[in-house]
């Protein structure tokens, strides 16, 4: 049974930072991309961050410059670092699963986690 669980959400002030964490278990880990999207209220699922199974990195043009993500293979983790937040950044954050390559597209993922709740307020 593949289980993915989000860690490390929680509230954080404008100009902060936070770190996201995905534990992944019950597949291949390492032959999986994993991403991250993000969901606000009435809004749409949008795509954040990938990283693919050969350890190629996406940013969205939302959080390019400010996001890095990295994986540990040998501890089926991902993690993702945002920084200089803003209440734009206010979300439900997922982690999600494909196999192989990474894709902004919610529909090409196979797996997900419930997500946690970010956000950002003064």
């Amino acid at each position: 049974q593949v289980q993915i669980v989000e860690s490390g959400g929680g509230l954080v002030q404008p100009g902060g930072s936070l770190r996201l964490s995905c534990a992944v278990s019950g597949l291949a880990f390492r032959d999986y991309a994993i991403g991250w999207f993000r969901q606000a209220p009435g809004k749409e699922r949008d795509w954040v961050s990938c990283i693919s199974s050969d350890g190629t990195i996406y940013h969205s043009d939302s959080v390019y410059g400010r996001s890095t993500i990295f994986r540990d293979n040998a501890l089926n983790t991902v993690t993702l670092h945002l920084s200089d937040l803003d209440p734009d950044d206010s979300a439900v954050y997922y982690c999600a699963a494909d196999m192989g390559l990474c894709s902004k597209y919610t529909q090409d993922f196979d797996y997900w986690g419930q997500g946690t709740q970010v956000t950002v307020s003064s």
